[in-house]
Parts: structure tokens; sequence; C-alpha cells
């Protein structure tokens, strides 16, 4: 394991359950592998933009000398795919909102799942090109989502687990802290999330 990349979301700060769980995973990471490079895209703080139109279209022209025109409105779309790519472990970390993940999140998959980057078409075939890479989601929600009634809400787990093997990452694991708006369980969800983050294999 050479370079980790760690995605955070939530901006609850010191607050934040998954990002208390992102810690706890950085930090068996150090012990685990000492010389590795751990680098940490902070969506809070780098408030990436959604895609614009310039963005949109040098994404998608087949025309050589417009994609040479457009290449500036890629350069953060580039940086942050170069950054994934690079990476032999991806951690996102995020919260659930309205039974989904923030839009800061949406807009990094954005600018990170690109034709002739991370995929690619092959007929009528997608090929993911982010392949022999492992990757882990921190999960925060206030119900419980990952068994019971609530069970077909959870869009968060699915969605991203979709999304990572369409461009070629499917060894994923999932830690959650769930319960967090419901008294009883809220005082267990950060301990049993530690307990998830010790039996993680990595």
């Amino acid at each position: 394991m050479k370079r980790i990349l760690i995605v955070e979301s939530s901006p609850r700060g010191s607050e934040s359950a998954s990002r208390k769980l992102a810690g706890k995973v950085r930090a068996r990471l150090e012990a685990q592998y000492p010389e590795a490079r751990i680098a940490e895209r902070d969506l809070v703080h780098d408030k990436l933009p959604h895609l614009d139109e310039p963005a949109l279209q040098a994404m998608t022209t087949q025309d050589p000398l417009e994609a040479e025109s457009l290449k500036a409105a890629l350069h953060l779309s580039d940086l942050l795919t170069e950054e994934l790519l690079s990476s032999d472990l991806l951690v996102i970390a995020s919260p659930m909102w309205n039974f989904g993940i923030p839009s800061s999140l949406k807009a990094w998959i954005d600018h990170v799942v690109r034709v002739g980057k991370t995929f690619n078409y092959i007929g009528a075939k997608v090929e993911g090109l982010a392949k022999e890479k492992k990757a882990i989601l921190i999960l925060a929600s206030g119900g419980v989502f990952s068994e019971g009634p609530w069970k077909s809400w959870d869009t968060v787990e699915p969605y991203l687990r979709q999304i990572l093997g369409f461009i070629g990452i499917e060894d994923v694991q999932t830690v959650r802290a769930e319960g967090m708006n419901i008294p009883p369980l809220a005082i267990h969800a950060v301990p049993n999330g530690e307990k998830a983050v010790e039996a993680l294999v990595i």
C-alpha cells in the first residue's frame, strides 16, 4: 500500500461521526502502512464547484481543437481524477442526508467519473479503469439502514458501491455509525463503528 486517498464530506467538524471514524481508519492505516502517502480531500474546505457548461463540453467533445480550447475547464477535474487513479486505497466518509449523500460528494463523483479517464465504453459494455484498488466507505446516519424496516431507504451505500464498481473498484468494505438520532442507539453508534474499523481487512 503506497498511496491512500481519504475523501471527507461532513461539515460538522469534531461533532461528525463519519469524521471520527475516518480518523480511526487513518490511524490504523498509518500504523499498518507507515511508508504510505496519505492524501486528504476535504470537500467542506475545498468547496468543489459543480460541473458547469464548459467542463461538460470539454468532457464530451470529440473535436480535438475544441478539447484543447476547453482544456482549462478540466484542470480541477484532471487533478481530482489523477489523485484517485494514483491511489491504492480510497476512503470515503459521508453522512446520510435525506437518504442520500451531500451534494459536495456528488460534485466530487461527477469530477472523477469520466469517460477515457476512469471508465471506457467498449461496444455496448463499460470497462472501469480504476481497477485493482480498494475502497472503504464510512457512513453515518440518524437512523438504522443496514437492516430492519428502513433498509430499503438506504440509497447511500448501494449508490456508492455501484459508482465505484462502474469505475472498476469492486473490493469495497463499509463501516457505519447508525442510529445517531435515536437516543437508545446514539451512545453506541460510534463505538460500534470503531469495532467495525478494527475488523476491516486492510
